[in-house]
């Protein structure tokens, strides 16, 4: 385990990095999604996050193995973690990543805290009150509801909306993990165990031909969501939810929009308009606000 992991500082700076991360993710995952079906995709990456996982894990030296007590949280993390990836991807593939991704991040953060709060029967304080409305203020704004309302709710965007109730309950499971062993040793065998049970979903002579016709811009995506968005960076994020709980974590997730503009913006000239500037320091406030610590708390709120 990170001999740092107790720094709060560092799991700060972990968590934004690792939301920077995804935010750059959304666009790239649109790319991967020309290549295949949201299946095969999704069970490509997360071989590249088992093998990118397995190299950091022995690197740290860190303990591999966990206790039998764990197994069922596990088998269920990793099959939730398979539906999640499985409406992600075909959310990109038929709805509007833009505003399927922001709708995401602005309803997860508010699941996770109302999951929270109905498990352990106890009232949101007033910071997090008013950091949630701020978030999700924040999403309005980032949605432009006040002229796309009629395109939110389309179809193909309610993958997303199906995707942010699982990623919440994953969360929850995430965050017990330390109770098992290592958090994450806890996420190399759910990636593992979620690409046994992709594998018995999938035509492997279309993983073949994906394979085969796969160009640089593909390898380069793959690469870039397996090995560090899911890889790193997402594991981080469960490695997170097992320190400071998983409704502390989730509110980071206001971050992701905002960053998925600047990257726009950085990699292919995308112009930021007025209300990403809004939405995304709106976001950044509420992500502050959550999680400043009031005089009468004195800690951070464990899972």
């Amino acid at each position: 385990m990170f001999p740092i992991s107790k720094n709060k500082h560092f799991l700060i700076i972990g968590i934004s990095v690792s939301m920077l991360i995804w935010g750059m993710s959304w666009p790239s995952a649109k790319v991967l999604s020309h290549y295949g079906k949201p299946l095969e995709i999704a069970f490509l990456r997360f071989i590249f996050t088992f093998i990118t996982l397995l190299v950091i894990l022995q690197f740290l030296k860190v303990k591999l193995s966990i206790q039998k007590t764990g197994l069922p949280s596990l088998l269920f993390a990793a099959a939730l973690i398979a539906v999640y990836s499985m409406l992600f991807f075909t959310g990109i593939e038929k709805g509007m990543p833009g505003a399927g991704g922001v709708l995401v991040t602005t309803m997860t953060p508010i699941i996770s805290y109302l999951l929270a709060l109905i498990i352990k029967k106890r009232k949101p304080s007033i910071l997090e009150t008013v950091g949630l409305t701020i978030g999700f203020i924040a999403g309005c704004i980032l949605l432009s509801v006040w002229n796309h309302a009629d395109l939110i709710l389309q179809s193909g965007n309610l993958f997303f909306i199906l995707s942010t109730f699982v990623w919440a309950v994953l969360s929850r499971v995430t965050a017990l993990s330390f109770q098992h062993g290592s958090p994450l040793a806890f996420s190399l065998w759910m990636y593992f165990l979620c690409i046994l049970i992709l594998a018995f979903f999938i035509d492997f002579s279309s993983i073949q031909r994906i394979i085969n016709s796969g160009d640089t811009r593909f390898w380069l995506n793959m690469l870039f969501n397996g090995m560090l968005n899911t890889g790193v960076a997402t594991t981080f994020f469960f490695f997170a939810t097992s320190k400071i709980g998983a409704e502390k974590t989730s509110s980071f997730i206001y971050i992701v929009p905002f960053a998925a503009a600047i990257s726009s913006f950085v990699a292919i000239g995308e112009v930021i308009q007025w209300n990403t500037v809004a939405g995304g320091a709106l976001g950044i406030l509420a992500v502050w606000v959550i999680n400043k610590k009031s005089a009468a708390a004195g800690r951070a709120v464990r899972s």
